[in-house]
């Protein structure tokens, strides 16, 4: 007799996905769980109930994941465990590295990238599409969602929220209007609130989470509070834009015995036949007083229409000048010389830093989140060109986020340039990074961590 423990929670989802199996129902289900929370573990439980069930006549549960590695093989291990819980070695058997067989059932993992050939296969017990906001809707539909035409197959899909576009998002909305009309549950949601309840260290561990994110911080509002964003709009919100204004003074060169940390965006252009056109984009260097956690930006120095050879020799005197422990500087294409130079110059305190999708998305979080600590200031209004010139851009800085729970962020072509905001924000960035400590009188760096280049 197996014995398996769930969550009140987690029983109540798999339960309501075992009884459609049961009765034939046909129910498509959507489980938003925030993260950590098990949706992972009602899974695993279930691939292993029906297998049990119907390991005498045979059946098909298929899995999808957004990508094969590693979810897909996380997805396989877990089951596994579960399998080896409960049965001798050799009682289930792989096939092909992605199927599970249990006497005459199996369970079959997939990848649902959009390159993976999935067209074929077919479900008559389960059909389980796992992080499903982070699955292509069109993939979904024409090649998934037919595995189980044919049987009548109970579908589940389990994940997060991200913005209102997401494949997740659109067929709860559909689930709650079905709801409305029979009564039945098919939409089930647990925010982090939930968990806690049942894993007080897991409250722990989201409160601090709360406090260094803040509440609506993307990440937070979609991960752990279950809300989603929208598709698209300002970067940040008013109350954001409040706590940027500082009421430190600007430097126009360092105090003594202050730490200084900087921020260095390249201009994407160096060619120019016009070099007073203001809709040029600029290279921009942005340095801020390092105070514990905070940074308190006290000189923006910007360039338009030099080649970034030309500055090389003046970046190393003005980065020397004010002592910058750490400076981030913008090594994407054709600032990949001039961070290879600075670093030959300056050594290990600059740390070069690629634009990918991805490195970019994390560099956009975390501006967000320093900024949400109240750990990112601008100094305080004197009708500065700098200073205009900051506070319009953080203003008009848009968010894009990705099916991939990517954040882009920018400014439209149309409003002008991004430049000094992602100056900002790799300023930011080298907060993640100590001052250099003196040991028996000789300045030493801490060591450099692998996030250093995105």
């Amino acid at each position: 007799m197996m014995s398996i423990t769930l969550r009140p929670y987690q029983l109540r989802i798999a339960q309501a996905i075992s009884a459609s199996i049961l009765k034939h129902q046909g129910l498509t289900f959507t489980v938003e769980i925030a993260r950590q929370g098990g949706k992972n573990e009602i899974s695993a439980v279930l691939e292993l109930w029906e297998l049990v069930l119907h390991g005498a006549w045979g059946g098909s549960i298929i899995k999808a994941s957004p990508t094969f590695k590693p979810q897909t093989i996380i997805s396989m291990d877990r089951l596994k465990t579960r399998l080896g819980e409960y049965f001798d070695p050799g009682v289930y058997t792989t096939e092909a590295g992605y199927i599970i067989h249990l006497a005459e059932a199996r369970c079959v993992f997939l990848s649902a990238d959009e390159s993976a050939n999935v067209v074929g296969h077919t479900a008559d017990i389960l059909l389980e599409i796992d992080e499903a906001q982070d699955i292509n809707k069109e993939k979904y539909t024409k090649e998934f969602r037919p595995m189980g035409s044919s049987t009548n197959c109970t579908s589940v899909l389990y994940g997060t929220t991200w913005d209102d576009s997401t494949l997740l998002e659109t067929m709860k909305q559909a689930n709650l209007e079905m709801q409305k009309k029979d009564g039945i549950q098919r939409h089930f949601s647990y925010d982090w609130t939930h968990v806690a309840a049942c894993n007080p260290d897991y409250a722990n561990f989201v409160e601090q989470e709360r406090l260094r994110l803040g509440d609506e911080h993307p990440l937070f509002r979609t991960q752990y509070r279950l809300l989603p964003i929208t598709g698209g709009g300002r970067l940040l919100s008013t109350v954001q834009i409040a706590l940027l204004a500082g009421s430190h003074d600007r430097e126009n060169s360092p105090t003594p015995g202050a730490s200084y940390i900087a921020g260095l965006d390249l201009a994407g252009q160096e060619e120019s036949v016009d070099p007073h056109n203001l809709q040029r984009d600029s290279t921009v260097l942005t340095i801020a007083r390092h105070e514990g956690n905070a940074a308190r930006i006290v000189s923006i120095l910007t360039w338009t229409g030099t080649k970034h050879t030309e500055l090389w020799t003046q970046l190393v005197n003005i980065l020397a000048a004010w002592h910058c422990h750490h400076i981030v500087v913008d090594a994407t294409g054709i600032g990949e010389p001039t961070a290879a130079y600075l670093r030959d110059k300056l050594g290990s305190r600059v740390i070069p830093y690629k634009f990918t999708q991805v490195g970019k998305s994390e560099l956009g979080f975390d501006l967000i989140a320093t900024i949400n600590q109240g750990n990112l200031s601008l100094w305080r209004a004197d009708g500065s060109a700098e200073h205009r010139l900051a506070m319009a851009q953080m203003q008009l800085a848009r968010s894009q986020y990705r099916l991939n729970q990517t954040l882009n962020f920018f400014v439209d072509e149309a409003d002008g340039h991004d430049d000094v905001l992602m100056s900002t924000a790799l300023c930011a960035h080298a907060l993640k990074f100590k001052p250099k400590i003196a040991v028996g009188g000789v300045q030493h760096d801490r060591p450099i961590t692998a996030t250093a280049t995105k």
